[in-house]
């Protein structure tokens, strides 16, 4: 086992501590699932079949790449998105971990670094879990196809004012957030591919509002153009899909994540799925917070490494954990498949490989669970691998893999 922790001064001697338990015995294929929360069995690098001295190059190599932006995650937003139009933070953020990760292999933890317990922002690693929500619904029954119109699903909503389309922002009214010619024909594809174009304002953050286009002139007066025909990474639709996920699961969407996979997999207490203070709707005569699907404004999926772990792990094997289905196997092959308009690109947020054009040194049938940080969830099949890197450069990703890859040697069958 690699492990260095906050405290630790990141020797040669420290990088190489042995697992205290009894090395288990290593098969083809995953024979091992760890159990729930802190019963999670490492194994040293020498016995998972790993290069001990280039996996320890590899750790020391991430450490070394952690952004520099500041650990104040508020102090960050004030200083890259708050300034934005109407960008203010509306939801809670963390003072962040330093550059921290774990390396499972076959389910075994070979490598961890950093502080891998902290719970923090992962930001857009929080569509991922997002899209699972849909995932669930749509293989309960409860979400008829992806093709469908959300306009089908959607009820009456009281918002804010200044919410809803842009021809019905006043007063208290219900707003129908599908009724434009344009959103009457955005599918559930559309929104979980970000290819949608909808047009309004959601939680007082317009759409346009989100990176907003360097032409002001343009914000307001634009053409929309056909649902499906062009990606946009928007934060205000994603949270559009997180409120019509909650109102299709008449219920918090946490909760449901929590039942359905959190506590199945294992997941430690410590995660938190966040809204804003105002994403607040009265659902059955009862106050429901909706989550933040994009994070763009605080908030989302606070969580720690090992969680994270865990959740790429349930992904790679295609919804299955030990044995018991989570998700369909369908609803992943979904997910994993490129778009129309962005090939690299599958449901929110599983962004994929093809032709290694996201990593050259990966396999290009992976996909990374990724949001800003950076936040990096690796997922690779075919080497039953998961990387997870915390708060590293994202341009030093692929270099980290490169040196992931060169430990395993002859163990990776695919590169």
């Amino acid at each position: 086992m690699i492990r260095c922790t906050l405290t630790s001064k990141f020797t040669v001697a420290m990088l190489f501590t042995l697992a205290t338990a009894v090395t288990p015995s290593l098969s083809a294929g995953q024979d091992y699932w760890p159990g729930a929360h802190l019963d999670w069995e490492r194994l040293d690098p020498a016995s998972a079949g790993f290069d001990p001295v280039k996996l320890a190059e590899a750790v020391r190599f991430a450490i070394a790449a952690e952004s520099t932006s500041p650990r104040d995650l508020a102090l960050n937003h004030d200083m890259s998105f708050g300034r934005e139009p109407r960008g203010e933070a509306i939801g809670p953020f963390t003072v962040r971990a330093p550059q921290s990760g774990v390396i499972v292999h076959k389910g075994y933890i070979v490598a961890e670094w950093g502080d891998p317990e902290k719970v923090d922002n992962t930001f857009s690693v929080a569509k991922s879990f997002l899209s699972t929500t849909v995932g669930l619904a749509w293989d309960r029954g409860l979400i008829r196809s992806v093709d469908d119109r959300l306009r089908s699903y959607m009820p009456p909503i009281v918002l804010e004012p200044g919410d809803g389309e842009p021809n019905d922002q006043e007063g208290r009214r219900p707003k129908l957030l599908f009724e434009s010619d344009n959103n009457q024909k955005i599918t559930w594809d559309h929104l979980l591919r970000q290819t949608s174009d909808w047009e309004g304002t959601l939680w007082g953050k317009p759409e346009w509002a989100d990176r907003p286009d360097q032409d002001r002139s343009t914000w307001l007066t634009r053409e929309r153009v056909e649902p499906g025909t062009v990606y946009e990474y928007n934060d205000t639709r994603v949270n559009l899909l997180a409120l019509a996920a909650t109102s299709v699961w008449r219920r918090p969407l946490p909760e449901v994540l929590r039942e359905y996979v959190m506590d199945p997999i294992g997941a430690s207490p410590t995660w938190r799925w966040h809204g804003y203070q105002n994403s607040w709707i009265i659902m059955d005569g009862v106050m429901v917070q909706a989550p933040s699907g994009g994070s763009h404004w605080g908030g989302g999926m606070l969580i720690n490494a090992y969680d994270l772990a865990r959740f790429g792990l349930l992904t790679m094997h295609k919804g299955m954990w030990d044995g018991k289905r989570i998700i369909s196997e369908e609803w992943i092959d979904l997910s994993t498949t490129p778009g129309d308009v962005n090939e690299s690109y599958g449901f929110m947020n599983y962004m994929l490989n093809p032709d290694g054009s996201r990593y050259s040194n990966a396999p290009d049938y992976t996909w990374t669970h990724s949001g800003a940080g950076s936040n990096l969830v690796y997922v690779d099949p075919a080497n039953e691998l998961v990387v997870v890197a915390r708060w590293i450069r994202g341009n030093q990703m692929n270099d980290l893999l490169g040196l992931v890859f060169d430990a395993m040697g002859d163990l990776a069958t695919a590169r």
